[in-house]
């Protein structure tokens, strides 16, 4: 069981949450948002995690929590290409449209078709069922112009 705590701490506890790779994911809270370590993140709600070569992209328990119920997600096609800092696809709950920005620039290699036949992943579960796409990036530099763990914890307490 894991703690939660409505103080603005943040808290970390391992929930044994076991992402794609069969890895834990150390989970921390910030005013009761997940921001899992290892991951990075943008200021338009998307995490990445590199796997190698490649990077697995999708939105944040913040951003979820922020639509409430996802409904409907349209993504790109595999073979595509995303162009950081603009819309790959959207996605839509009861409450808005919200477009999907690209954290990194990069050919698609694969999209969770899990999410278009059941959004309700991203509400769910953001970081690992619920992930978007797997991209070869064009260029990891771009990583520097996004957040890393420590200052997304610190802009998840400034929200």
């Amino acid at each position: 069981m894991g703690m939660h705590s409505q103080s603005f701490k943040t808290l970390r506890h391992l929930d044994n949450l076991l992402n794609t790779r069969g890895e834990i994911l150390n989970m921390v809270k910030v005013n009761d948002v997940e921001v899992p370590e290892g991951l990075y993140y943008t200021e338009d709600y998307s995490w990445v995690k590199i796997e190698g070569e490649k990077a697995r992209v999708g939105i944040t328990d913040y951003a979820q929590k922020q639509l409430r119920d996802i409904v409907y997600a349209e993504l790109p096609s595999e073979g595509d290409t995303i162009k950081l800092k603009e819309p790959y696809g959207t996605v839509e709950s009861v409450k808005a449209v919200s477009d999907l920005i690209a954290p990194l620039s990069g050919k698609i290699e694969q999209v969770n078709g899990e999410v278009s036949n059941s959004p309700e992943l991203l509400n769910e579960d953001p970081y690992e069922k619920g992930w978007l796409l797997v991209i070869s990036p064009d260029n990891l530099d771009e990583l520097k112009s996004i957040m890393d763990h420590a200052k997304a914890v610190e802009w998840h307490k400034s929200l």
